[in-house]
């Protein structure tokens, strides 16, 4: 389980629907969102323009394993997803970092580019720009402010969690969910927090990577184990996907402007 999809579980307040049977039922339009969906079957159905999208240990359609498919494919197309998810040295870790940069670098000149209305406009319900750069800087606030360097407030309030976190747990932490910031004042603290990213992994050695962190990442993580490595990893993993979402959805905001 992905440490996202970990935390989710942790929100998980209603069962009601596990188990379940829907037989013969139109569910057209149907959206199926931050869920734990181990076990679902989708069997004798019909439609067009079926979407999933998450994290998924295996995944099969009409009898056909796709799981290594979809991966290599996503790796094809992102290379970061894989020096993200692969490293292991500090060498790879800084490698994963190069790589990081430079999209980002690209992708936030390709959103000046765009009215400030549309950074703020969501696709398909997904997170805006802006919101993603929110997510981005929460996850490096806890990962790394608080986790691997132990920073006395390490959360800034314009963090923005994932969607199963409890709104009175985010308060817990600071944050201000229903803050609007613009791009360029959300970007002050995200780009101070991949500066200290930086220095971090400029400085790695394989004794750091296994070092045990004195913290976890925010008080709603499980209570186990963090060491240097793993929140390292999770921080590469959320940039490189989330630089593939916030690509996906930038090209249909750039076709709509």
């Amino acid at each position: 389980m992905s440490e996202t999809a970990s935390m989710v579980s942790e929100y998980a307040r209603s069962d009601q629907f596990r188990d379940a049977r829907i037989h013969l039922c139109d569910l057209a339009g149907l959206e199926v969102r931050d869920c734990e969906v181990t076990g679902l079957k989708i069997v004798d159905c019909y439609g067009s323009d079926v979407y999933i999208g998450g994290y998924f240990e295996r995944l099969v359609v009409n009898d056909v394993d796709v799981t290594a498919y979809v991966e290599a494919e996503l790796d094809r197309r992102h290379p970061a997803r894989a020096l993200a998810r692969n490293a292991a040295s500090p060498d790879d870790y800084r490698a994963a970092w190069d790589a990081i940069e430079s999209l980002w670098s690209a992708t936030l000149d390709r959103a000046r580019l765009l009215p400030d209305a549309k950074l703020h406009e969501r696709v398909d319900g997904e997170w805006s720009f802006v919101e993603t750069q929110r997510h981005l800087l929460l996850a490096c606030d806890a990962w790394l402010g608080n986790a691997v360097l132990e920073e006395e407030t390490p959360y800034h309030p314009w963090g923005l969690p994932h969607g199963g976190m409890p709104p009175e747990e985010a308060a817990k932490l600071g944050l201000t969910l229903d803050a609007t910031p613009t791009l360029d004042e959300v970007l002050a603290p995200r780009l101070a927090r991949m500066a200290a990213m930086r220095r971090v992994v400029d400085g790695l050695t394989a004794a750091e990577l296994d070092r045990v962190c004195g913290r976890k990442p925010a008080d709603p993580y499980p209570d186990e184990e963090y060491v240097v490595r793993r929140c390292l990893k999770v921080v590469l993993k959320e940039e490189a996907e989330h630089h593939r979402y916030a690509v996906r959805d930038l090209a249909v905001l750039e076709a709509g402007a």
